[in-house]
């Protein structure tokens, strides 16, 4: 089993997940097959340290339904650091990098993050 430790300090939201999307995806293996999960685990450090743009803290939106009628959550990105933490935002970058199939929760419970 692989792991990868990398350090988001000083990078962007988006060049972090990239990284993170394809070494869980074992792009970077010369065995890589679509229909099977890599074997790997990624740990992303210092996730509060990752800069964010200020535009983008409150311009980018994240939604949840509960199923209920009115039961529709918009929150910020700022919202959802401040209610989550960092480590939140970063998940939900790295999940909607995954391609969307029976993998993609396998995939994201081999994705650590630590503030």
């Amino acid at each position: 089993m692989k792991e990868h430790i990398i350090d988001a300090s000083n990078q962007s939201l988006g060049r972090v997940a990239t990284q993170v999307a394809v070494l869980l995806m074992g792009k970077d293996t010369p065995e890589f097959r679509r229909n099977t999960v890599a074997d790997v685990t990624v740990t992303v450090k210092n996730a509060s340290k990752i800069t964010y743009n200020p535009k983008k803290l409150k311009n980018n939106t994240y939604q949840s339904y509960s199923g209920y009628p009115g039961g529709r959550k918009v929150r910020s990105m700022s919202e959802v650091i401040a209610l989550k933490g960092y480590g939140e935002v970063m998940r939900k970058a790295v999940y909607g990098m995954l391609p969307a199939n029976r993998l993609r929760p396998i995939l994201m419970k081999k994705l650590t993050v630590t503030e």
